[in-house]
Order: C-alpha cells, then sequence, then structure tokens
C-alpha cells in the first residue's frame, strides 16, 4: 500500500515538474541562449586547458588570463556566425549539427594559432600571448562540451516533453538503415514514451551486437517467455522493399503472441529522407496479400493513350475507377466516364477535379441503351475503350438472369458492335476467372461475352479487341476484406462460406496497370490472363485479420461456416477446359490459347438470347447459356435442374 502511494505521489511530481519545464522551455528555446552558452562553455574549456598544461596552477597566469578569455570570446563569437553552430534546433540535434559545432571549433582555433604567430613574429601584445599546446588542447574540450552539450539538452528537453511517464516497449524488426532510422525516430517523438527492448534481424553477422546500446537479436529466438518478461508490446518490421511472402512469415511468427504487428511505409513516403512516428501504421490483411509494388507511369502505355480520347465504362466502380486513375497520369486527349452510378460517378469526378485533372467528360448512363451509347461515340468519337461495366455478385446474379444478360452479355454487344462502326482503334474488356468453367450465371455471361469479342476479332474490322482475365482484387466493392472488417468492427462471427474455399488475390493497382499494358498487345482477338501468384485460403484470411485486430480467435472473434452460396465454387481457375497458356514478354501477362468456337453458332444464340431476353423465362435464359457455354454446370444452384435434364437427354 504504501508503496503504492509512494509511486502514485512520484508520478504526479514528476508530470508537475515536466509541466512547468514545458512551459519554461517555449520561452527560453533560443538560438542566441544556444550561442550564449557556446560562448560560455568555450571559455570554460579555455580554463580547464591552461590547468591542465600548467598542472593545476593559474598564479603565473592570472594577470593575463581575462584579456584571453576577451580575445577567446570575440574569436568565438566571430567563428559561430560565420558557421551558424548555434542555429540548430536542439530538440533535433543529429550528426549535421556535430559537423557543424566541428567546423566552427576549427575555424576557432585556427585564428587563435594565426594570432598567436602573429603575436610572437611582431613581439605584440603579450599578454594575450596563448600557448599553441593550450590551443590544441581547447580545440579538444571545445568540439567534447558543445558536442555533448547539444546531446544533453536534446535529452533533457525529451524526457521532458514526453507526456507519458511509462515506457511502451517495441521490438524493431530489421538492424539496418530503415531500423536505426525508425529506432531515432521512436527515440525523439515527444508524444508517446516508446523504449526500444531490441533490434531483430536474420543476418546471423548482426547476432548480439548493438545498435546505439541496443542489442541486435535472432529473430528465430524471440518467445512468447522473452515478449512477456520485457513487457512488449508492438512489433515494427521496418525492412524496405520487403515482399509479401516474407511479410507474411513474419507476421505468422508473432500474430499470436499479442503483440501488435506495425510496419514502416516505403522509402518514398518519408520526408526528408525521415520516418515520422505516426507513419508508422498497423499491418494489414492487404499487406500481407499485396504484390509487388508497380510503375503506374508505364511509357508503352504513355505511348500508347498519348493525345486519345478514351472511353471507361463502369467509371465509378473498383477497376473502372482505378483505371481512370492511372490514365488521367497520362497526356491523353479527354477521358469520358460512363457509370449509371449517380452519386459514384459524381465523387470520382469531384477527386479528379481536386487532383487538378482536366478534359474530364462524367456521363450518367446504362450500356444496355444503345440509342445513348450510339449518341455519346457520335459526339466524343473515342480513340479507346475499356470496358469495365458489369454486373458481378454471383449469389444476386444467380436469383436475376435477366439483368446478368442485359447488361454483361447485351451491354458488352451493344458497345462492341457500335466501337466497329464507329472504328474505335481498340476495346479492352474486362473479364473474370469466374467465366472459367462458369458454375453460375454471372460466370457464364462473362464467358458469352469474351466469346463474343472473340468471334469479332476474327471478322475484318479496324477495331482491335482484348479482353483481360483475372481474379479478386482487394479492397474492390463487394470484396470479402470489406466485409470482414466490418464484421470485426461489430464484434460479429466472421462468414466464411465453406472451410477450404480457395481465391486469388492482386491489389487494384496492379491489375488495372496489367489491364492497360494488355491493352496495348498483341493483335487483337487474345485473352490475357494475369499471374496472380498462389490462391489463398479465405479461412486463413479471416483467422489472421482476427489477430491482427488484437483479437484471438475463437475467444473473441469466432468463424461460422455459413455454407457455399448460390452459384459459388470452391476454387477458381484462370483455364478453361481445352485453353493453354502462352507466355509473353511481360512475366505477369499470359495469353489464353483459345480452343476452337463456331462463330456462327455462337453469334446467332447470343443475337437471339440479347433479342428475346426481355421475352423469356429465367428457364429458358439459362438454358440458352448453357446452350452457347457448354461447360457451364451450376453448382448450388436453383438452375441444376437443367443440367439434370440435359444429361438425361
Amino acid at each position: 500500500m504504501l508503496l503504492n502511494k509512494n509511486s502514485k505521489f512520484l508520478d504526479t511530481y514528476l508530470r508537475r515538474f515536466k509541466i512547468f519545464f514545458r512551459t519554461k522551455l517555449k520561452f527560453y528555446s533560443s538560438k542566441w541562449i544556444t550561442l550564449s552558452i557556446d560562448i560560455f562553455l568555450i571559455n570554460i574549456s579555455f580554463v580547464f586547458s591552461c590547468l591542465i598544461i600548467l598542472e593545476g596552477s593559474l598564479n603565473t597566469y592570472v594577470s593575463s588570463l581575462m584579456y584571453q578569455l576577451s580575445l577567446i570570446s570575440l574569436v568565438g563569437l566571430f567563428s559561430f556566425l560565420v558557421v551558424g553552430s548555434y542555429k540548430g534546433v536542439i530538440r533535433h540535434t543529429g550528426t549535421r549539427d556535430g559537423y557543424n559545432v566541428l567546423v566552427a571549433a576549427t575555424l576557432l582555433s585556427s585564428i587563435l594559432l594565426f594570432l598567436v604567430f602573429t603575436i610572437k613574429y611582431f613581439g605584440i601584445i603579450e599578454s594575450i600571448r596563448i600557448e599553441v599546446s593550450v590551443i590544441i588542447i581547447h580545440y579538444l574540450l571545445n568540439v567534447f562540451f558543445m558536442i555533448n552539450s547539444r546531446y544533453a539538452f536534446k535529452s533533457f528537453f525529451l524526457f521532458i516533453t514526453n507526456n507519458s511517464v511509462n515506457s511502451r516497449n517495441v521490438l524493431i524488426y530489421g538492424a539496418g538503415e530503415s531500423g536505426f532510422i525508425v529506432y531515432d525516430a521512436l527515440k525523439t517523438d515527444t508524444k508517446n514514451n516508446y523504449k526500444v527492448i531490441g533490434f531483430l534481424d536474420d543476418d546471423i553477422t548482426k547476432f548480439d551486437k548493438k545498435i546505439d546500446q541496443v542489442k541486435i537479436f535472432n529473430s528465430q529466438n524471440i518467445t512468447s517467455s522473452f515478449i512477456d518478461k520485457h513487457n512488449i508490446k508492438e512489433l515494427i518490421v521496418s525492412i524496405q522493399n520487403i515482399s509479401p511472402s516474407k511479410l507474411l512469415e513474419i507476421s505468422d511468427s508473432f500474430i499470436k503472441t499479442n503483440l501488435e504487428v506495425k510496419i514502416v511505409p516505403p522509402l518514398k513516403s518519408w520526408v526528408d529522407g525521415t520516418v515520422k512516428v505516426n507513419q508508422i501504421k498497423k499491418i494489414k490483411i492487404t499487406d500481407l496479400l499485396g504484390r509487388i509494388s508497380i510503375k503506374i507511369l508505364n511509357p508503352i502505355i504513355k505511348n500508347k493513350v498519348s493525345g486519345k480520347r478514351i472511353l471507361i465504362t463502369g467509371a465509378a466502380g473498383s477497376i473502372g475507377s482505378e483505371i481512370t486513375r492511372q490514365l488521367s497520369e497520362y497526356d491523353y486527349e479527354q477521358l469520358i466516364l460512363i457509370d449509371q452510378a449517380e452519386s459514384p460517378l459524381y465523387d470520382l469526378q469531384q477527386e479528379l477535379i481536386q487532383n487538378n485533372k482536366h478534359h474530364i467528360i462524367s456521363l450518367v448512363a446504362g450500356i444496355q441503351d444503345r440509342n445513348k451509347m450510339d449518341e455519346i461515340f457520335e459526339m466524343y468519337r473515342p480513340h479507346k475503350v475499356y470496358h469495365a461495366a458489369a454486373y458481378k455478385h454471383v449469389p444476386l446474379m444467380e436469383y436475376n438472369p435477366y439483368e446478368a444478360i442485359k447488361t454483361n452479355i447485351s451491354g458488352t454487344k451493344t458497345l462492341s458492335d457500335i466501337s466497329i462502326k464507329y472504328s474505335v482503334e481498340s476495346f479492352v474488356m474486362i473479364s473474370t476467372d469466374k467465366a472459367v468453367n462458369p458454375t453460375n450465371v454471372m460466370g457464364a455471361t462473362k464467358r458469352t461475352a469474351e466469346l463474343y469479342i472473340s468471334c469479332l476479332s476474327n471478322q475484318n474490322n479496324n477495331t482491335k479487341f482484348t479482353t483481360t482475365r483475372f481474379g479478386n482484387v482487394l479492397g474492390s466493392n463487394g470484396s470479402v476484406i470489406p466485409l470482414f472488417e466490418k464484421q470485426i468492427q461489430k464484434r460479429l462471427p466472421l462468414t466464411v462460406t465453406h472451410k477450404d474455399i480457395t481465391r486469388y488475390f492482386m491489389t487494384i493497382e496492379e491489375a488495372c496497370n496489367l489491364v492497360l499494358e494488355a491493352g496495348t498487345m498483341g493483335l487483337g482477338g487474345e485473352i490475357y490472363i494475369f499471374d496472380m501468384g498462389k490462391p489463398m485460403k479465405i479461412f486463413d484470411i479471416a483467422k489472421k485479420m482476427i489477430y491482427l485486430s488484437g483479437l484471438n480467435y475463437p475467444e473473441d472473434i469466432d468463424i461460422k461456416i455459413s455454407g457455399l452460396r448460390p452459384g459459388e465454387k470452391l476454387y477458381e481457375e484462370l483455364m478453361a477446359n481445352g485453353e493453354n497458356k502462352i507466355r509473353t514478354h511481360h512475366k505477369k501477362i499470359m495469353i489464353a490459347k483459345l480452343k476452337d468456337i463456331d462463330c456462327d453458332d455462337t453469334i446467332t444464340n447470343i443475337e437471339e438470347l440479347s433479342r428475346e431476353n426481355q421475352f423469356m423465362t429465367d428457364y429458358e435464359r439459362v438454358s440458352l447459356l448453357k446452350k452457347i457455354v457448354p461447360e457451364y454446370i451450376s453448382n448450388n444452384s436453383i438452375h441444376e435442374k437443367l443440367d439434370k435434364i440435359s444429361l438425361s437427354i
């Protein structure tokens, strides 16, 4: 009890002490105070130098000491004013400030030596004659006192301005240059009282060495008991250009230790080569699933889009808006943005305006409206079309085949036909891995759209048609990551449809960059597939997101298996039956070598489906879809009975 009272009293006294000095420091933290202290220090160090040389006795030196100190003060003032060593902000003292002090001290000693030899040569002003040995000792003491005084004041300032009495213990993963800069940032942060317990590294040559008296540990030897013993709260990963796989390995090693895992941003985000503490963020699932960064401004794309009028459908959606953002960085003539969602399109328009992007035309329209599309193409005459508009939610479209066919098939047919009519240079369609061996209406409609585009490419026309096919993108509308984030915020169980379900993931930025690059390749008619990396289990992603939120599975948040949704697969594919993969010059872009298509029958059936869609029943619509796409076999769907009928026939 007495110990607790004493501790509380000490904490209260310490806080009051800090508050008192904080208010005073604001008044007295002046460069002229620093200059005055430096003048005082060089006088003190001169006295010490004389004592050292004269073996502790100043009796024979007292008569001329005041004259010599006056000379020291004047020369010192001149040197400090010339170099500007007093101008550094004490609380941010670094190596540059130490260098300035060294230069100022060197200038001071050089002038003194010049004066000493001048006085000796002309035999004048004997009272200010100084021994050369005294000047040498004086120089060394000046450097020592002035540099250390700055670091002492810096440490005192950091102690006073630190708002927290109790320290927050952290580990830094990475004992390289980046790790040291982060260490320095944490040490000088005044809002939080961070204490770096150690550095972690995988380099065997660094083990058991120290950085500023902080030990470097083997990352493999850090145990839960070590973390508990030192009361460590955070792990900060400070490795530049770290691969997602390495980041995943690190997070998996520490994710169950209740450490808050954070990551340092890339070097390009730093200010003047220094990272700020508020830039260090908690690691997110997107960091673990993220891909290698890409170069947005691509000279090949630049050459193809410069001076062009470019039309983007579905421009307000996840993919369409990112394509728009990336294209807006190039020297285009005009961007024509089409979407039927008014509010998201308005938001995108305002974003582009705020970023000083010009020549943007935003049009609220549906791609199914042939007359409106014809009017837009007639008015703006686009050179290039990026077709991202589509219905994409599998369970919803399973019960709405009319809308899926109307947009994904008829809308694509309308756009591609009009593109030929107005001699559009290139037409790039965004497809999906769900079009491969489809098990749902949405995937079947996208596969049908692929077939129509491929057949148009076989005809002689001036428009180059390209299809791009890839899997899930991180953070897109309706994707699993935002859903899990909302459920975690509400402390609800995370819903996973099946424990073994897997999906491919890539970032929106990378996917759209590859779309733009694929649009510059080939002669037309190709279906480009992207290297999506390894598929991830959704169940594993859910567990990682729980741990990264500082919670435990299943104690804090459980994972509920809800069962496969209508039309949903356990796993997705990028290649259809009968397709082969052909490499391109780009390591992440491949061509799907298609099996032969009977284009006459395919186009006839697609035209019938588009024409009769509004008059058909769902039974008739899906039946015709299955005729166009023979590999379409429904899964966990009300349309499975159609497959049974065809098998019995």
